[in-house]
């Protein structure tokens, strides 16, 4: 399917403004559209939040009559369906919309083409495709719930240059510097929920919570805590159950009944060889409409995620400190018996952060697993 520079321009557009939703929209995907004639842009929108009007709503809204005949162009497939909103494939057909294009289509069971179709039946041309892998890419997590039924794994890691992330007394923060903390946070509040063992929290004392992103929208909303916690250590007094934030502790079926706190979500996960299953950790989160999980945790949980396959991309902040061969390490990882047995990453991206540097890595292709 061929489509020209102006066509390019304005889906570009779009995703900027899909982009704004980062934040806010979930457990909805970030969505952005705009209208136009040719080059006259005539109607923008994107979808700021859950249970309030899709992109093409606003787009449409500010378009007027002027979308009749137009070129609606959306980073995602238009819904089909009832849902807290009525049809977007429908509000585009009433506004007499001449052309749709379409980033990616939408693998949701209640559009899956279905909103295609139902723009062509009623003489609607429609093109998809065009920068589909951005448009992705901005709802990974939205594509791996749907497309996996898991979310998309995030482990955040800090580490000295001699790669160690704590004293041997345990002693961590801070091992990097204010930018590179404020970076996380943007992280944090894109995720649907933030992940932890209660080995840190008993350790740490987190709060688990995203803090405003100056500059980025705002506030986030509060991302679910949860807290693997196999027999239910968590101490009363601990930041994570604190009620600023939503907090789910997952835990043995066997575990003690001791902590009931109404600010609190408990659920029993099932064991496997003395831990909690993490496969069905993911399962239950995905099922919870979890699409981007960001684990903050110490080397055995995040040695044990990347053992199982389960890691999808790999937050990396190196400081330029050395903290000494007794201090602990980044991950606790099974013994490779040959070099060709080595966890094989691909840097996405490497960014300067005040004196620290973060990596973004992903295992060239599918989750981190052994190659």
């Amino acid at each position: 399917m061929t489509f020209n520079a102006v066509d390019h321009l304005h889906m570009a557009h779009a995703l900027c403004l899909a982009e704004r939703g980062i934040y806010t929209t979930q457990p909805n995907p970030r969505v952005g559209c705009v209208i136009a004639h040719g080059e006259q842009v005539v109607g923008t929108g994107w979808h700021q939040r859950a249970g309030e009007p899709h992109a093409e709503v606003f787009a449409l809204r500010e378009a007027g009559e002027a979308a009749h005949g137009a070129t609606a162009y959306v980073t995602l497939e238009p819904c089909a369906h009832f849902g807290r909103t009525p049809p977007c494939a429908d509000a585009l057909v009433a506004a007499g919309v001449a052309r749709v294009v379409i980033a990616a289509e939408d693998p949701f069971p209640q559009v899956a083409g279905n909103g295609i179709a139902k723009l062509r039946a009623t003489g609607v041309a429609v093109e998809s495709g065009l920068l589909r892998e951005p448009a992705r890419e901005l709802n990974i997590g939205f594509f791996s719930r749907i497309e996996r039924a898991r979310p998309w794994v995030r482990v955040k890691l800090a580490m000295s240059l001699d790669g160690r992330t704590a004293l041997a007394n345990g002693e961590s923060q801070w091992i990097t510097g204010e930018a590179a903390r404020a970076d996380v946070q943007r992280w944090r509040g894109r995720s649907s929920a933030i992940l932890s063992g209660s080995g840190t929290v008993l350790a740490d004392n987190p709060r688990l919570t995203a803090r405003e992103v100056e500059g980025e929208g705002g506030t986030p909303m509060p991302p679910l805590r949860v807290v693997l916690d196999t027999h239910l250590r968590t101490s009363v007094g601990s930041h994570v159950l604190d009620a600023t934030a939503p907090t789910l502790l997952m835990h043995a079926a066997d575990a003690p009944a001791a902590l009931h706190l109404a600010a609190v979500e408990r659920v029993a996960i099932a064991v496997h060889a003395g831990h909690l299953d993490l496969a069905a950790v993911l399962a239950e989160l995905a099922r919870r409409e979890v699409n981007e999980l960001h684990v903050e945790a110490g080397p055995t949980l995040c040695g044990a995620l990347f053992a199982q396959g389960l890691v999808d991309e790999l937050l990396l902040y190196v400081a330029p400190v050395l903290l000494g061969d007794q201090a602990r390490p980044l991950l606790q990882l099974p013994s490779l018996a040959a070099m060709a047995d080595r966890w094989q990453l691909k840097v996405l991206d490497q960014r300067a952060l005040g004196q620290d540097w973060r990596l973004r890595l992903r295992r060239p292709a599918g989750a981190l697993a052994p190659a």
